[in-house]
């Protein structure tokens, strides 16, 4: 056990002991930790936005700085609104269709920042992400018929639709994010420090955000409030990494991954620079 576990058992204890078990209890459960997530998620996103733009790298994250600058009011107003109201549905519908475009549009603003460099192999993940896009949103439609009256009853048919479209939406991205994953750890392109904090963050945090959905989509019944205060807690922990982690600093830092020996890494390097001409000189026929 660490040092700081040991020193919040002995506080605890003498406290749980003197207010009793079953208030600390009543004041764990009553505490409203999806309040708390949305507002961190609010303030580290509204932090990072005015970081870019203070630093001017809202020019070269222009997708994912516009997305900070919607999510700040989704989110707020979200806050005030009870979640089994008209008012929240009426917000979710016309605001879900938006948030699943950005996610969209800011992975293919991650492959044109790693694949910066290799015009070819951007242009075959762009055009394999909008197939991949296009197909999941006409199964969705498809797929409406396959709905449940319990579903539809609860739950209204344009959210049904909205839930099913981005439930298959995000499966699709995170293949795209576990590609662009797999390709920083197979091949030592050289990238800067902002790039690579931004992939890694962006990947935990929509990884946080669709695996409810997912849940959802596979029809897997989660009631534990837990899981769902651990993912929101996860996002949010994104935003604020968000703040801290992008700089004007880290543009100038390059990172080396991974790191191979002198003959493996030039081979390596060989085949991916072969790779891209090809496919950039297919993509101009």
């Amino acid at each position: 056990m660490s040092d700081a576990a040991l020193v919040f058992s002995h506080c605890a204890c003498p406290l749980a002991a003197f207010l009793g078990w079953e208030t600390v209890l009543h004041y764990l459960h009553s505490f409203q930790f999806s309040s708390f997530f949305q507002v961190i998620s609010v303030l580290g996103s509204a932090l990072t936005a005015y970081k870019l733009y203070r630093t001017g790298l809202h020019r070269r994250y222009r997708i994912f700085f516009a997305y900070l600058i919607f999510r700040i009011p989704c989110i707020s107003s979200a806050l005030f609104l009870p979640s089994d109201g008209d008012k929240y549905l009426w917000l979710f519908t016309r605001s879900e269709p938006i948030v699943m475009l950005f996610y969209v549009l800011i992975v293919l603003e991650l492959y044109r920042l790693v694949l910066e460099r290799y015009k070819g192999l951007y242009t075959l993940g762009r055009w394999a992400m909008g197939a991949a896009m296009a197909v999941a949103v006409a199964i969705s439609i498809m797929g409406l018929r396959a709905a449940t009256a319990h579903q539809v009853q609860k739950f209204s048919f344009w959210v049904v639709f909205d839930l099913r479209a981005e439930a298959r939406l995000d499966l699709a991205l995170v293949l795209f994010i576990l590609l662009i994953i797999w390709f920083l750890s197979r091949y030592p392109i050289r990238l800067n420090r902002n790039v690579v904090v931004h992939t890694i963050v962006y990947s935990v945090f929509f990884f946080a955000n669709s695996l409810g959905l997912v849940f959802w989509f596979f029809q897997i019944d989660i009631k534990d409030p837990l899981v769902s205060n651990s993912l929101m807690g996860i996002a949010s922990a994104c935003a604020v990494a968000w703040w801290i982690g992008l700089s004007q600093k880290g543009e100038e830092v390059q990172v080396h991954l991974p790191s191979l020996g002198p003959g493996a890494e030039q081979r390596v390097m060989q085949q991916l620079e072969a790779l891209n001409a090809t496919l950039l000189r297919a993509s101009k026929r």
